[in-house]
Protein backbone atom coordinates (compact mmCIF):
# COMPACT_ATOMS: atom_id res chain seq x y z
CA UNK A 1 0.00 0.00 0.00
CA UNK A 2 1.24 3.25 -1.02
CA UNK A 3 2.49 5.98 1.90
CA UNK A 4 -0.67 8.47 2.50
CA UNK A 5 1.99 10.99 3.20
CA UNK A 6 3.33 10.34 -0.61
CA UNK A 7 0.02 9.99 -2.21
CA UNK A 8 -0.87 12.70 -5.21
CA UNK A 9 -4.79 13.07 -5.19
CA UNK A 10 -4.21 15.47 -7.95
CA UNK A 11 -2.65 12.95 -10.47
CA UNK A 12 -4.18 10.18 -9.55
CA UNK A 13 -7.55 11.80 -10.13
CA UNK A 14 -6.90 13.40 -13.32
CA UNK A 15 -4.19 11.70 -14.14
CA UNK A 16 -4.12 8.40 -16.62
CA UNK A 17 -2.50 5.69 -14.57
CA UNK A 18 -3.93 3.18 -13.09
CA UNK A 19 -7.56 3.14 -10.96
CA UNK A 20 -9.00 0.44 -9.81
CA UNK A 21 -9.79 -0.92 -5.91
CA UNK A 22 -6.18 -0.41 -5.00
CA UNK A 23 -5.98 2.80 -5.64
CA UNK A 24 -9.36 3.80 -4.21
CA UNK A 25 -8.03 2.06 -0.86
CA UNK A 26 -5.03 4.47 -0.92
CA UNK A 27 -7.66 7.43 -1.52
CA UNK A 28 -9.78 6.51 1.18
CA UNK A 29 -6.67 6.04 3.81
CA UNK A 30 -5.32 9.49 2.90
CA UNK A 31 -9.29 11.19 3.22
CA UNK A 32 -9.33 9.31 6.65
CA UNK A 33 -6.22 10.87 7.75
CA UNK A 34 -4.30 13.68 5.76
CA UNK A 35 -6.23 16.79 6.81
CA UNK A 36 -5.76 18.25 2.91
CA UNK A 37 -6.74 15.17 1.45
CA UNK A 38 -10.65 16.42 0.77
CA UNK A 39 -9.32 20.06 -0.28
CA UNK A 40 -6.93 17.83 -3.16
CA UNK A 41 -9.56 15.82 -3.99
CA UNK A 42 -12.67 18.66 -4.44
CA UNK A 43 -10.01 20.67 -6.40
CA UNK A 44 -8.66 17.19 -8.62
CA UNK A 45 -12.88 16.79 -9.07
CA UNK A 46 -13.30 20.39 -10.13
CA UNK A 47 -10.57 20.10 -12.58
CA UNK A 48 -12.39 17.08 -14.21
CA UNK A 49 -15.86 18.47 -14.38
CA UNK A 50 -14.13 21.68 -16.26
CA UNK A 51 -13.15 19.86 -18.59
CA UNK A 52 -14.13 19.41 -22.16
CA UNK A 53 -14.78 15.91 -23.46
CA UNK A 54 -14.54 13.43 -21.26
CA UNK A 55 -13.00 9.66 -22.16
CA UNK A 56 -14.79 7.08 -20.40
CA UNK A 57 -12.46 6.21 -18.39
CA UNK A 58 -11.65 9.58 -17.44
CA UNK A 59 -15.65 9.72 -16.67
CA UNK A 60 -15.21 6.38 -14.38
CA UNK A 61 -12.61 8.60 -12.36
CA UNK A 62 -14.79 11.63 -11.99
CA UNK A 63 -17.77 9.37 -11.10
CA UNK A 64 -16.32 7.29 -8.47
CA UNK A 65 -14.61 10.88 -6.53
CA UNK A 66 -18.21 12.55 -7.10
CA UNK A 67 -19.62 9.61 -5.23
CA UNK A 68 -16.48 9.87 -2.34
CA UNK A 69 -17.23 13.21 -1.96
CA UNK A 70 -21.61 12.60 -1.04
CA UNK A 71 -22.50 13.50 -4.37
CA UNK A 72 -24.64 9.99 -5.27
CA UNK A 73 -26.66 11.64 -7.66
CA UNK A 74 -23.73 13.84 -9.56
CA UNK A 75 -21.81 10.22 -9.71
CA UNK A 76 -24.93 8.24 -11.27
CA UNK A 77 -25.07 10.83 -13.98
CA UNK A 78 -20.84 11.00 -14.60
CA UNK A 79 -20.92 7.02 -14.71
CA UNK A 80 -23.68 6.72 -17.39
CA UNK A 81 -21.24 8.27 -19.80
CA UNK A 82 -18.20 5.76 -18.15
CA UNK A 83 -16.56 2.46 -19.71
CA UNK A 84 -19.44 -0.04 -18.34
CA UNK A 85 -16.72 -1.82 -16.81
CA UNK A 86 -16.82 -3.27 -13.43
CA UNK A 87 -15.31 -0.27 -11.86
CA UNK A 88 -18.07 1.51 -13.21
CA UNK A 89 -20.62 -0.84 -12.58
CA UNK A 90 -19.97 -1.58 -8.54
CA UNK A 91 -19.98 2.15 -7.91
CA UNK A 92 -23.35 2.81 -9.81
CA UNK A 93 -24.17 -0.04 -6.96
CA UNK A 94 -22.48 2.41 -4.10
CA UNK A 95 -24.33 5.01 -5.55
CA UNK A 96 -27.52 3.34 -5.64
CA UNK A 97 -26.72 2.27 -1.98
CA UNK A 98 -26.27 5.77 -0.54
CA UNK A 99 -29.93 6.54 -1.94
CA UNK A 100 -31.98 3.77 -1.05
CA UNK A 101 -32.80 4.87 2.56
CA UNK A 102 -37.09 4.46 1.77
CA UNK A 103 -36.58 3.54 -1.75
CA UNK A 104 -37.09 -0.06 -2.94
CA UNK A 105 -36.15 0.91 -6.40
CA UNK A 106 -32.61 2.31 -5.57
CA UNK A 107 -32.72 -0.98 -3.42
CA UNK A 108 -33.08 -3.31 -6.65
CA UNK A 109 -30.93 -1.03 -8.67
CA UNK A 110 -27.85 -1.33 -6.12
CA UNK A 111 -28.25 -5.23 -6.34
CA UNK A 112 -28.09 -5.23 -9.90
CA UNK A 113 -25.42 -2.69 -10.42
CA UNK A 114 -23.61 -4.78 -7.62
CA UNK A 115 -24.42 -8.62 -9.66
CA UNK A 116 -23.19 -6.93 -13.27
CA UNK A 117 -19.98 -5.27 -11.58
CA UNK A 118 -19.42 -8.95 -10.97
CA UNK A 119 -19.76 -10.72 -14.24
CA UNK A 120 -17.45 -7.81 -15.77
CA UNK A 121 -14.95 -9.55 -13.02
CA UNK A 122 -15.31 -7.49 -10.02
CA UNK A 123 -14.27 -9.28 -6.86
CA UNK A 124 -17.09 -11.64 -6.38
CA UNK A 125 -16.74 -11.53 -2.76
CA UNK A 126 -16.99 -7.85 -2.44
CA UNK A 127 -19.88 -7.61 -4.68
CA UNK A 128 -21.83 -10.20 -2.63
CA UNK A 129 -21.12 -8.56 0.74
CA UNK A 130 -21.92 -5.22 -0.71
CA UNK A 131 -25.68 -6.94 -2.17
CA UNK A 132 -25.69 -8.13 1.39
CA UNK A 133 -25.11 -4.60 3.17
CA UNK A 134 -27.93 -2.88 1.04
CA UNK A 135 -30.39 -6.00 1.90
CA UNK A 136 -29.98 -5.87 5.56
CA UNK A 137 -30.21 -1.94 5.52
CA UNK A 138 -33.53 -1.81 3.65
CA UNK A 139 -34.68 -4.26 6.48
CA UNK A 140 -34.64 -7.49 4.42
CA UNK A 141 -32.36 -9.27 7.22
CA UNK A 142 -33.38 -13.11 5.69
CA UNK A 143 -32.41 -12.20 2.16
CA UNK A 144 -29.56 -10.55 3.62
CA UNK A 145 -27.81 -13.75 5.59
CA UNK A 146 -29.12 -15.70 2.41
CA UNK A 147 -26.79 -13.23 -0.07
CA UNK A 148 -24.19 -14.21 2.71
CA UNK A 149 -23.94 -17.37 3.39
CA UNK A 150 -23.90 -18.35 -0.64
CA UNK A 151 -20.69 -16.48 -0.99
CA UNK A 152 -17.20 -17.90 -2.62
CA UNK A 153 -14.04 -17.43 -1.24
CA UNK A 154 -15.79 -15.60 1.79
CA UNK A 155 -13.60 -16.58 4.74
CA UNK A 156 -10.54 -14.31 3.74
CA UNK A 157 -12.57 -11.06 3.69
CA UNK A 158 -12.87 -9.18 6.37
CA UNK A 159 -15.63 -7.31 5.02
CA UNK A 160 -17.42 -10.48 4.85
CA UNK A 161 -16.74 -11.63 8.85
CA UNK A 162 -17.71 -7.58 9.65
CA UNK A 163 -20.96 -8.12 8.18
CA UNK A 164 -21.40 -11.58 9.71
CA UNK A 165 -20.38 -10.11 12.89
CA UNK A 166 -23.10 -7.35 12.22
CA UNK A 167 -26.16 -9.70 11.51
CA UNK A 168 -25.26 -11.57 14.32
CA UNK A 169 -25.42 -9.09 16.44
CA UNK A 170 -29.17 -8.48 14.50
CA UNK A 171 -30.75 -11.15 15.23
CA UNK A 172 -29.74 -11.63 19.26
CA UNK A 173 -27.10 -14.26 18.38
CA UNK A 174 -24.64 -15.38 21.43
CA UNK A 175 -22.58 -12.94 22.04
CA UNK A 176 -19.08 -14.78 22.00
CA UNK A 177 -20.10 -15.64 18.30
CA UNK A 178 -20.65 -11.99 17.34
CA UNK A 179 -17.26 -10.96 18.91
CA UNK A 180 -15.53 -13.99 17.27
CA UNK A 181 -16.68 -12.74 14.01
CA UNK A 182 -15.75 -9.02 14.52
CA UNK A 183 -12.54 -10.64 15.61
CA UNK A 184 -11.35 -12.56 12.84
CA UNK A 185 -12.29 -8.99 10.26
CA UNK A 186 -9.85 -7.14 12.07
CA UNK A 187 -7.55 -9.78 12.36
CA UNK A 188 -7.58 -9.59 8.25
CA UNK A 189 -7.84 -5.49 7.96
CA UNK A 190 -7.18 -3.97 11.73
CA UNK A 191 -8.74 -0.70 10.35
CA UNK A 192 -12.52 -2.38 9.00
CA UNK A 193 -14.49 0.58 10.05
CA UNK A 194 -17.88 -1.99 10.01
CA UNK A 195 -15.87 -4.41 12.70
CA UNK A 196 -14.52 -0.94 14.99
CA UNK A 197 -17.99 0.46 15.35
CA UNK A 198 -19.50 -2.87 16.17
CA UNK A 199 -16.88 -3.67 18.57
CA UNK A 200 -16.94 0.07 20.04
CA UNK A 201 -21.07 -0.54 20.70
CA UNK A 202 -20.34 -3.88 22.32
CA UNK A 203 -18.00 -2.22 24.50
CA UNK A 204 -19.86 0.86 25.55
CA UNK A 205 -23.16 -1.36 25.85
CA UNK A 206 -20.76 -3.10 28.66
CA UNK A 207 -19.57 -0.28 30.04
CA UNK A 208 -16.28 -0.44 28.66
CA UNK A 209 -15.16 3.51 27.73
CA UNK A 210 -11.95 3.49 26.70
CA UNK A 211 -12.30 0.47 25.19
CA UNK A 212 -15.50 1.98 23.41
CA UNK A 213 -13.19 5.19 22.05
CA UNK A 214 -10.28 3.63 20.97
CA UNK A 215 -12.58 1.46 18.41
CA UNK A 216 -14.96 4.59 17.28
CA UNK A 217 -11.26 6.52 16.49
CA UNK A 218 -9.81 3.63 14.69
CA UNK A 219 -13.07 3.44 12.78
CA UNK A 220 -13.48 7.10 11.55
CA UNK A 221 -9.88 6.97 10.27
CA UNK A 222 -10.98 5.29 7.31
CA UNK A 223 -12.90 7.75 4.96
CA UNK A 224 -16.00 8.11 4.93
CA UNK A 225 -16.62 8.27 9.16
CA UNK A 226 -19.27 6.40 10.34
CA UNK A 227 -22.42 8.92 11.47
CA UNK A 228 -23.10 6.24 14.75
CA UNK A 229 -19.07 6.72 15.26
CA UNK A 230 -19.26 9.72 15.68
CA UNK A 231 -22.26 10.50 17.49
CA UNK A 232 -21.39 7.99 20.12
CA UNK A 233 -17.62 9.05 20.48
CA UNK A 234 -19.02 12.35 21.03
CA UNK A 235 -21.22 11.16 23.83
CA UNK A 236 -17.94 9.41 25.33
CA UNK A 237 -16.14 12.68 25.32
CA UNK A 238 -18.77 14.06 26.96
CA UNK A 239 -18.81 12.00 29.84
CA UNK A 240 -14.77 13.05 30.09
CA UNK A 241 -16.15 16.59 30.09
CA UNK A 242 -13.91 17.20 26.86
CA UNK A 243 -16.85 19.40 25.30
CA UNK A 244 -14.96 20.92 22.67
CA UNK A 245 -13.82 17.30 21.38
CA UNK A 246 -17.74 15.91 21.21
CA UNK A 247 -18.51 19.08 19.51
CA UNK A 248 -15.93 18.47 16.39
CA UNK A 249 -17.56 15.13 16.31
CA UNK A 250 -21.10 16.78 16.13
CA UNK A 251 -19.92 19.42 13.62
CA UNK A 252 -18.10 17.07 11.19
CA UNK A 253 -21.89 15.16 10.96
CA UNK A 254 -23.62 18.51 10.30
CA UNK A 255 -20.82 19.20 7.61
CA UNK A 256 -22.13 16.48 5.67
CA UNK A 257 -25.78 16.37 6.62
CA UNK A 258 -26.70 20.19 7.86
CA UNK A 259 -30.04 18.69 8.66
CA UNK A 260 -28.94 15.87 10.92
CA UNK A 261 -31.54 15.96 13.93
CA UNK A 262 -29.97 14.41 16.35
CA UNK A 263 -26.27 15.64 15.63
CA UNK A 264 -28.06 19.19 16.03
CA UNK A 265 -29.36 18.78 19.22
CA UNK A 266 -26.47 16.90 20.67
CA UNK A 267 -24.15 20.19 19.44
CA UNK A 268 -26.74 22.26 21.26
CA UNK A 269 -26.80 20.19 24.61
CA UNK A 270 -22.85 19.46 24.66
CA UNK A 271 -22.33 23.54 24.13
CA UNK A 272 -24.60 24.28 26.84
CA UNK A 273 -23.24 21.93 29.08
CA UNK A 274 -19.96 23.64 28.17
CA UNK A 275 -20.79 26.55 28.84
CA UNK A 276 -21.36 25.55 32.43
CA UNK A 277 -17.80 24.51 33.57
CA UNK A 278 -16.18 26.64 35.82
CA UNK A 279 -14.04 29.28 34.52
CA UNK A 280 -10.14 29.74 35.80
CA UNK A 281 -11.09 32.62 38.24
CA UNK A 282 -13.94 30.61 39.32
CA UNK A 283 -12.36 27.47 39.98
CA UNK A 284 -9.66 29.71 42.25
CA UNK A 285 -12.61 31.62 43.76
CA UNK A 286 -13.99 28.32 44.27
CA UNK A 287 -10.89 26.99 46.18
CA UNK A 288 -9.87 30.03 47.99
CA UNK A 289 -13.52 29.64 50.08
CA UNK A 290 -12.70 25.73 50.77
CA UNK A 291 -9.94 26.91 52.24
CA UNK A 292 -11.03 29.27 54.40
CA UNK A 293 -14.05 27.06 55.50
CA UNK A 294 -11.13 24.54 56.66
CA UNK A 295 -9.66 26.90 59.14
CA UNK A 296 -10.18 25.61 62.75
CA UNK A 297 -11.28 27.82 65.30
CA UNK A 298 -8.54 27.93 67.61
CA UNK A 299 -6.15 29.34 65.23
CA UNK A 300 -8.32 32.97 66.40
CA UNK A 301 -8.35 34.79 69.74
CA UNK A 302 -11.70 34.18 71.22
CA UNK A 303 -12.50 34.79 74.92
CA UNK A 304 -12.79 31.36 77.35
CA UNK A 305 -16.85 31.11 77.21
CA UNK A 306 -17.26 31.83 73.37
CA UNK A 307 -14.32 28.99 72.43
CA UNK A 308 -15.83 26.51 75.16
CA UNK A 309 -19.56 27.42 73.91
CA UNK A 310 -18.28 26.32 70.30
CA UNK A 311 -16.94 23.21 71.51
CA UNK A 312 -19.75 22.09 73.47
CA UNK A 313 -21.88 22.49 70.11
CA UNK A 314 -19.17 20.33 68.47
CA UNK A 315 -18.20 23.77 66.20
CA UNK A 316 -14.90 23.04 64.90
CA UNK A 317 -13.87 25.24 62.08
CA UNK A 318 -15.24 28.47 60.24
CA UNK A 319 -17.45 25.90 58.05
CA UNK A 320 -19.15 24.71 61.06
CA UNK A 321 -20.03 28.55 61.82
CA UNK A 322 -21.07 29.59 58.74
CA UNK A 323 -23.44 26.30 58.53
CA UNK A 324 -25.25 27.27 62.32
CA UNK A 325 -27.65 30.27 62.44
CA UNK A 326 -27.37 33.08 64.89
CA UNK A 327 -30.33 31.46 66.54
CA UNK A 328 -28.86 27.62 67.25
CA UNK A 329 -25.50 30.00 68.99
CA UNK A 330 -28.17 32.13 71.53
CA UNK A 331 -29.77 28.64 72.40
CA UNK A 332 -26.93 27.36 73.59
CA UNK A 333 -25.98 28.03 77.98
CA UNK A 334 -23.87 31.14 78.51
CA UNK A 335 -23.64 32.41 74.43
CA UNK A 336 -24.50 35.78 75.03
CA UNK A 337 -24.85 38.85 72.43
CA UNK A 338 -21.13 40.02 73.86
CA UNK A 339 -19.64 36.44 72.30
CA UNK A 340 -21.95 36.62 69.28
CA UNK A 341 -20.68 39.86 67.88
CA UNK A 342 -17.00 38.22 68.69
CA UNK A 343 -17.90 35.47 66.50
CA UNK A 344 -19.62 37.71 63.79
CA UNK A 345 -16.26 40.08 63.71
CA UNK A 346 -14.20 37.24 63.32
CA UNK A 347 -16.36 35.64 60.43
CA UNK A 348 -16.56 39.19 58.84
CA UNK A 349 -12.45 39.03 58.80
CA UNK A 350 -12.66 36.44 56.53
CA UNK A 351 -15.55 37.04 54.73
CA UNK A 352 -17.63 34.72 56.07
CA UNK A 353 -21.22 35.68 58.12
CA UNK A 354 -23.26 33.14 60.50
CA UNK A 355 -25.73 30.53 58.56
CA UNK A 356 -24.30 32.40 55.38
CA UNK A 357 -24.17 28.23 54.60
CA UNK A 358 -27.04 26.20 56.35
CA UNK A 359 -29.38 24.79 54.63
CA UNK A 360 -32.45 25.63 53.86
CA UNK A 361 -35.42 24.81 55.89
CA UNK A 362 -37.58 22.60 53.54
CA UNK A 363 -40.93 23.38 53.00
CA UNK A 364 -43.48 21.04 54.56
CA UNK A 365 -45.12 19.00 51.71
CA UNK A 366 -48.22 17.84 51.76
CA UNK A 367 -49.07 14.28 51.93
CA UNK A 368 -50.59 12.19 49.18
CA UNK A 369 -52.34 9.45 49.49
CA UNK A 370 -50.63 6.58 47.72
CA UNK A 371 -52.64 5.12 45.28
CA UNK A 372 -51.88 1.26 44.42
CA UNK A 373 -51.13 0.60 41.03
CA UNK A 374 -53.16 -1.62 38.74
CA UNK A 375 -51.99 -5.54 38.05
CA UNK A 376 -50.96 -4.07 34.53
CA UNK A 377 -49.30 -1.24 35.79
CA UNK A 378 -47.53 -3.42 37.98
CA UNK A 379 -46.23 -5.49 35.18
CA UNK A 380 -44.92 -2.67 33.33
CA UNK A 381 -43.22 -0.58 36.08
CA UNK A 382 -41.67 -4.32 36.42
CA UNK A 383 -39.33 -4.36 33.07
CA UNK A 384 -36.03 -3.10 33.00
CA UNK A 385 -35.64 0.32 31.36
CA UNK A 386 -33.58 -1.08 28.20
CA UNK A 387 -37.41 -1.83 27.02
CA UNK A 388 -37.50 2.07 26.14
CA UNK A 389 -35.04 1.73 24.00
CA UNK A 390 -33.44 5.05 24.75
CA UNK A 391 -30.32 6.62 23.23
CA UNK A 392 -26.41 6.04 24.72
CA UNK A 393 -26.69 9.03 26.26
CA UNK A 394 -29.97 8.87 28.22
CA UNK A 395 -29.13 5.40 28.82
CA UNK A 396 -25.95 6.00 30.36
CA UNK A 397 -27.78 8.66 32.80
CA UNK A 398 -30.37 6.39 34.36
CA UNK A 399 -27.54 3.83 34.71
CA UNK A 400 -25.18 6.55 36.65
CA UNK A 401 -28.78 7.38 38.67
CA UNK A 402 -28.97 3.34 39.53
CA UNK A 403 -32.37 3.42 37.71
CA UNK A 404 -33.10 -0.22 36.73
CA UNK A 405 -36.59 -0.57 35.66
CA UNK A 406 -39.75 1.51 34.80
CA UNK A 407 -41.33 1.63 37.63
CA UNK A 408 -38.15 3.08 39.36
CA UNK A 409 -38.24 6.15 36.27
CA UNK A 410 -41.52 7.20 36.79
CA UNK A 411 -41.04 7.72 40.51
CA UNK A 412 -38.18 9.90 39.53
CA UNK A 413 -39.32 14.23 38.42
CA UNK A 414 -37.96 15.71 35.31
CA UNK A 415 -35.66 17.71 37.75
CA UNK A 416 -34.21 14.37 39.54
CA UNK A 417 -33.03 13.33 35.94
CA UNK A 418 -31.96 16.52 34.90
CA UNK A 419 -29.11 16.53 38.23
CA UNK A 420 -27.14 14.02 36.33
CA UNK A 421 -24.23 15.07 33.60
CA UNK A 422 -25.16 15.39 30.56
CA UNK A 423 -28.45 14.59 30.98
CA UNK A 424 -30.19 17.85 29.33
CA UNK A 425 -33.33 18.68 27.83
CA UNK A 426 -33.51 16.71 24.81
CA UNK A 427 -33.37 13.56 26.54
CA UNK A 428 -35.59 14.29 29.38
CA UNK A 429 -38.13 15.61 26.23
CA UNK A 430 -36.75 11.65 24.70
CA UNK A 431 -37.82 9.87 28.60
CA UNK A 432 -41.13 11.61 28.32
CA UNK A 433 -42.09 10.74 25.13
CA UNK A 434 -40.80 6.70 25.63
CA UNK A 435 -42.84 6.98 28.58
CA UNK A 436 -45.88 9.06 27.17
CA UNK A 437 -46.18 5.95 24.45
CA UNK A 438 -47.04 3.45 27.26
CA UNK A 439 -49.24 5.91 28.94
CA UNK A 440 -46.74 6.78 31.23
CA UNK A 441 -45.42 10.11 33.06
CA UNK A 442 -42.61 11.20 35.64
CA UNK A 443 -43.26 12.13 39.06
CA UNK A 444 -44.74 15.43 39.15
CA UNK A 445 -45.71 16.04 34.98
Amino acid sequence: MISTASLDIRDLVTGTGAFGPADIRNLLEALGSEPTAHRDLRGAVQELEGAGDRSPASAVRLGVCQYLLGRAHDALETLKSGDGGALARFFQGRAHAALAAGDATHVERACEAYEAAQKAGYDATACGVAIAEVLRDAGRGADAAKALEKLPNRDGSADFWALRGVMLADDGGPLGDTVTALEKALALDAGNPTALFAMGVINDRLGNDDEAKGCYERSLKRYPGSVGALLNLGLLYEDEDDYPAAQRCYKRILEAFPDHPRARLFLKDSSASGDLKLDEQELRSRDRIEQVMGLPVTDFELSVRSRNCLQKMGIMTLGDLARTTEAELLESKNFGETSLVEIKEMLASKGLSLGQMAAPVAAEEAVVEAVEPSADEQEIFSLPISELNLSVRARKCTTKLGIATIGELVRRTGEDLMECKNFGVTSLNEVRERLAERGLKLRGD
